[in-house]
Parts: structure tokens; sequence; C-alpha cells
């Protein structure tokens, strides 16, 4: 008999589970953004434009970190290239951006600044059609996700994985961060795309847009969690998980490891460009630098500091690694990546769970202490009868 999807949907998480993810869709869907429209700057409850932004780039980074603990975390996949479908997706989505100035620019031009300055006369063939919204999702979709299927069907026909695979994953990261960086491939170079004026035609600095972006931004982290949750729950994502501990049982099975792998990797990608398209508009900017590989380092540290393979954990990370970069950039800028490393060292020790295995182990103790005490027996009561 087969289940209703609403059944399967309802049976992802528990009660607790679906009342934290209806409190968080309530938090930043609705009260925030109201905090943030409605209330006065003056107002100690209002929520400010910088709020906004900060958690808006979180989140988008919470995607990133989802999708690597897809591959990483259930799949046995270690990237160390994903910064480059979150840095394609932006690129793609911010040629639409760019081409939204229109004469609005510095030079008024229909080119954009820097094919102005570069004295380019026309746009190449691939900014052709930019200028539409569903054309740029449309690339956002496809040339990541393409990239990744090409790159993917070779590297796991090859058998190529671990730290081999790791390694060609970060050399291609940083072979596509040198090739933007020349300014005759026409993605602006080492400045990249700024400068926005608007999308949908609406000011992109407005209130108004800042919060929708916002709200859109945690609704797309809701459905990449549920989506993730779905896949990991359910008979792929335990073939995926059984071809993480043990490969060549799982093909002597019978199952063919390349179609999992290709697949989840490939939707890991796409996922990284969602996030990637939804950062730009917010931040303001894209270029070469987050092709890098130490930004596409960062995000395996994120997940592993949350804890691999429990996808919340990767939300955590993110969330907990970026506040704390928040905080040191400003606070002691020269000791940022100290930090970061000496994180990494502690977690790999000491937390080989993270801070959600943390938390789980600390829930047992409490609930088996508890348990203990409720079962101990009572207390013989002296008789002191004459």
């Amino acid at each position: 008999m087969r289940i209703p999807l609403t059944v399967r949907l309802l049976t992802l998480y528990g009660p607790r589970g679906w009342i934290t993810l209806g409190g968080f869709a309530l938090l930043t869907m609705v009260v925030l953004p109201l905090l943030h429209l409605l209330l006065p700057a003056a107002h100690p409850l209002h929520v400010s434009s910088f709020v906004i932004t900060l958690a808006g780039k979180i989140m988008c980074y919470a995607i990133v970190a989802v999708a690597m603990d897809l591959i990483w975390g259930y799949g046995g996949i270690l990237s160390l290239g994903h910064g480059l479908f979150f840095a394609l997706g932006g690129y793609a989505f911010g040629m639409y951006l760019m081409r939204a100035i229109g004469r609005d620019g510095v030079y008024q031009s229909d080119l954009p600044d820097f094919m102005v300055f570069l004295d380019w006369k026309a746009l190449p063939w691939y900014w052709q059609g930019t200028e539409h919204f569903a054309y740029a999702l449309l690339l956002v979709l496809l040339v990541p996700a393409l990239l990744a299927f090409v790159f993917g069907y070779f590297a796991f026909r090859s058998r190529i994985k671990g730290v081999y695979f790791s390694i060609i994953t970060q050399a291609m990261t940083f072979a596509f961060m040198l090739l933007f960086f020349r300014n005759e491939t026409g993605f602006g170079g080492n400045n990249g795309f700024t400068d926005f004026k608007r999308v949908l035609g609406y000011p992109i600095t407005a209130p108004e847009t800042r919060v929708a972006l916002f709200a859109l931004t945690a609704g797309v982290l809701l459905g990449t969690l549920i989506l993730a949750r779905s896949l990991v729950v359910s008979k792929f994502g335990r073939v995926l998980t059984a071809i993480r501990d043990a490969e060549s049982r799982v093909m002597f099975l019978g199952y063919n490891p390349l179609g999992y792998k290709l697949f989840v990797w490939t939707l890991s990608a796409l996922l990284c460009a969602v996030a990637g398209a939804l950062y730009v508009p917010q931040v303001g900017i894209i270029n070469p630098s987050e092709m890098s590989p130490a930004n596409s380092i960062e995000i395996a540290i994120w997940v592993a500091v949350g804890g691999r393979g429990t996808l919340i954990g990767a939300v955590v990370g993110a969330a907990v690694v970026n506040l704390a970069k928040s905080f040191f950039t400003v606070a002691f800028p020269e000791y940022w990546l100290f930090f970061l490393g000496a994180l990494f060292i502690v977690v790999t020790l000491f937390l080989p769970e993270g801070l959600v295995g943390l938390w789980q182990r600390l829930r047992t103790r409490v609930s088996a202490a508890g348990r203990q005490v409720d079962e101990a027996p009572p207390k013989a009561v002296p008789d002191t009868a004459p």
C-alpha cells in the first residue's frame, strides 16, 4: 500500500522537530520582518538592517552546510570545492542584477560599468538574455548542476574517492578562481559584481526588499532541511549510507554506487548554487574570492563543528562559526584564522560528533541519571518506637 505524501512528510520529524521548524518559520518569516519594518529605529525591539543582512547571510551558509552534510555526512564524499558551486550561482544571478542597473551606473551605459572601464564595445555572447529574471534563474540552476554532473560522472566512474577526490575538487575550484580573476573573462576581474540597484524592479536596498529576501532565504533553508531529511530516511538514503560505510559490499549486493553518488553530488551542488543566488542580493557583492579553497575548507569545518550526518548539526555549525567570525574579525582580526584552526582541532580531537553529538550525549546522561533516581528503592525508616 502506497503511503500518501502528506503522511510521509509528517513522519520525517517527531512533534518536537516540527514544532522547532514551525517556530523557526514564525520567527524568520513573521516576527523579525515585522520588528524590522514596523518599529522605529529608536525602539528597543527594532531589528536593524545589519541584523537582517547578517542573519540572511548565515542562513545562506546554512543551506551550503546542509548540502555538504548530504555528501560528506551520508555519502562519505568530502568536497573541498563546494565554494565553486556557491560562487557560480552567485555569479549567474549577479549577471541579472548587473543588467538590471541599466543606465543608472557610473558611466550611464547599457553595459556594466566594469565593461565600459575595460573598453568593451558589446556584451559577450554568454551575457545575452541575462536581463531576464527567468533566464537568470535557469542559469543559476543549470550551470553549476551541469558542471557537477560532468565532473562527478568521470570522477565516480573512475572510482576516485577519499583524499584524492578532495584534492581534485580543491584544484578545480582554484582553477576557476584564477579564471574569474582575469578581466578578459567578462566577470569583473578581482572586483567582481557590485553596486546593484534593483531586483525585479524593486530597490535592492529598500527595507521591504531586504525583508522579502530574508524570508525567502529562511523558506529555502526549511525546504532544504525537509528535502534532505526525506532523502536520508528513504531507501535511497540507506543505500547511500551503506555506500559510505562499505562500497564494495554494496556493489556485491548488486547496487551501482555511481548513480547514487552522482545524484546526491549534483543535488548538493544545486543547493549551493541556490544559496549563492540568495546571498548576492543580500550582501551586495560577488567576486572570485568566494571560490578560494579556504572558503571551501571552511564549509567542511561548519559541518564538522555542528556534527556531520545530522543535518541540523550543519545548520548549527554554520551559525556558530560565522557568528564567531563576525565577532573575531572585528575584535581580533589578526587572530581569526588561528581561532578557526584551533576550533577545528578541538572538535576533531574531543568532539568527533560535533556540537549536536555533545548535546545528545548530555541529554542522554541527564535522562539516565533521572531514571536512576526514580528507580532507586526507598530508604527504610528506622523504628523509633519504645
